[in-house]
C-alpha cells in the first residue's frame, strides 16, 4: 500500500497493490479512518461499539483491540475545558465620570469614547475631531456626505481621517455617562 496524491495536493489517497496482503493485515479500519482525517474530511460518525464488532470480525489481536478501543473512548470524550465556558455576553462601553461636588446635571447625557497620545493635552481632542472632519468633508465622498455633527463625524468618517489628526474613535456609537460621587458607603 501507498499514499498517493490525487486531485488537489492535500488530497491523499490510499492505493492498495495487493487486497489480499491489505486484508490480512487486520489494519483496514483502522488505516481508514487515518486516511480521512489526514485528508481533512469529517468521519460519518459511529458507535464505537460496532467499530468494536468490525474489529472483533476480522479476528484482531485482543490486547490490539483493548488498546484501540480505549484510545477511540479518549477521543471521543468532550473536553473538560469545552463544559466549563460560559456563553459570551455581548457588552456595551458606559463612561462614568466622578463628580463629587455636583457639578454635572442630574440628568443622564451620552459621549463618545476618543483616544489621544498621552504627551498631548485633552483640550485639544475636540479640535482634532473638527480637523478630521474637515479633512473628510473635503473629499469626493465628504462633499456627497459631508458630516454636519459632530456625532455623525465620529459615526460615519473613516478612521484614517482621526488618524492623521493623533485621533482614535473607540465606541462609534455614543455611550451613556453616568456620574457619581466618588464614594462607597459604609455598612
Amino acid at each position: 500500500m501507498r499514499l498517493a496524491a490525487r486531485g488537489a495536493a492535500h488530497h491523499l489517497v490510499a492505493v492498495v497493490d495487493d487486497v489480499e496482503k491489505f486484508l490480512a493485515q487486520k489494519k483496514c479500519v483502522v488505516l481508514c479512518a487515518l486516511l480521512s482525517v489526514a485528508a481533512g474530511k469529517p468521519m460519518p460518525k459511529i458507535d464505537i461499539s460496532k467499530v468494536a464488532e468490525i474489529l472483533k470480525k476480522n479476528h484482531l489481536d485482543p490486547a490490539v483491540l483493548r488498546r484501540v478501543i480505549e484510545e477511540l473512548n479518549l477521543a471521543v470524550q468532550p473536553d473538560p475545558g469545552d463544559e466549563e465556558k460560559h456563553p459570551q455576553v455581548k457588552k456595551q462601553h458606559v463612561l462614568l465620570v466622578s463628580d463629587p461636588e455636583r457639578r454635572m446635571p442630574k440628568s443622564d447625557f451620552v459621549g463618545w469614547v476618543l483616544q489621544i497620545p498621552d504627551s498631548e493635552s485633552p483640550a485639544t481632542t475636540q479640535d482634532r475631531l473638527l480637523k478630521g472632519a474637515y479633512d473628510y468633508n473635503m473629499t469626493k465622498k465628504g462633499r456627497l456626505y459631508p458630516a454636519k455633527t459632530i456625532g455623525e463625524a465620529i459615526e460615519n468618517v473613516p478612521a484614517k481621517f482621526f488618524k492623521e489628526a493623533d485621533l482614535w474613535v473607540k465606541t462609534k456609537t455614543p455611550v451613556l455617562v453616568l456620574r457619581t460621587d466618588n464614594e462607597i458607603p459604609k455598612g
